[in-house]
């Protein structure tokens, strides 16, 4: 159940940042659904790939180079689906700022409401 509300919320996190953000595009709540399952899949498997290779940069940095590597999770999405447009690399960073900030204060949300008392 917490899986499935998340996935709506996540959804609609992604039609905020569209709502909010002239830079990133939703057509319908049906394609923020495949947009925000996209998101997270490509967070799940892909991303640590990518933080494991880019480690010396990410030390360099000091972490910044996380923001990079979440927006091109955030375009890479953006690029294979119909109904989700990003409008190029600082869209997609300003949107996955957003995109993040929204999943933090649904996650927190989430794990309140379903938490075990």
């Amino acid at each position: 159940m917490k899986l499935i509300a998340k996935w709506l919320l996540s959804a609609a996190a992604l039609l905020a940042v569209a709502h909010l953000y002239s830079g990133v595009e939703v057509r319908s709540f049906g394609a923020a659904m495949i947009a925000a399952f996209l998101v997270g899949l490509l967070n799940t498997i892909v991303r640590p790939l990518l933080v494991v290779l880019t480690l010396p940069v990410t030390v360099l940095t000091l972490g910044l180079f996380l923001f990079v590597i979440n927006a091109l999770m955030f375009w890479s999405a953006a690029s294979v689906l119909d109904g989700f447009h990003v409008q190029g690399f600082w869209a997609a960073l300003i949107g996955s700022l957003l995109y993040t900030l929204l999943g933090m204060v649904i996650d927190s949300a989430l794990e309140r409401l379903f938490s075990k008392k």
